[in-house]
């Protein structure tokens, strides 16, 4: 079972480069959006059926949060370049660099043996579910060309950085408090 645990995380991997390449034709934004909605609904279902059927397994929890964060990578540089958005681009470079800065500390605290202080909160699984809630809102504001949706995920993307910039530094200092 933890096998196909581990395909469903991949999946969204497969599924970011894939959208990736869909975005790339506005006849295909409406596949794009589907197969988006497919890879974000994975990301729950994963964490399900591994505590349903006790699969938890250290891959599956490395897996996990490196598949979210290359979807959501795939994902953020796409609408940016198809956009040709700026401000998207510059957002997203600064989401980006937090989740490299925290993979760092995690790193980290795994060799001094302080896990914990970068441990999932609750705070940064909403951070991962307004991202994935803020791509989506992008492509369908794409798939249906509305202009008003767009903006309406320009404030969504706004509060996602701010949350991603929080969380960041909340582990920052849990990493580096005595």
């Amino acid at each position: 079972m933890s096998l196909f645990i581990n395909l469903i995380t991949v999946s969204r991997i497969i599924l970011g480069a894939i959208i990736f390449v869909l975005i790339t034709r506005s006849e295909m934004y409406w596949y794009a959006f589907i197969l988006f909605f497919i890879a974000s609904i994975t990301d729950y279902f994963d964490g399900l059926l591994a505590r349903q059927y006790n699969s938890v397994s250290q891959l599956g929890e490395i897996l996990d949060p490196i598949a979210d964060k290359i979807l959501i990578v795939f994902l953020l540089f796409a609408i940016s370049i198809n956009l040709n958005s700026y401000y998207i681009g510059f957002l997203s470079a600064i989401i980006i660099t937090r989740e490299i800065w925290v993979g760092a500390l995690r790193d980290f605290n795994a060799r001094k043996k302080k896990s914990d202080a970068t441990k999932v909160t609750f705070l940064a699984k909403i951070k991962t579910t307004i991202q994935l809630f803020t791509i989506s809102t992008y492509l369908l504001g794409l798939a249906l060309n509305n202009m008003l949706i767009l903006v309406l995920a320009d404030i969504f993307l706004l509060i996602s950085f701010l949350i991603t910039i929080f969380t960041g530094y909340q582990y920052t200092l849990n990493t580096f408090k005595e």
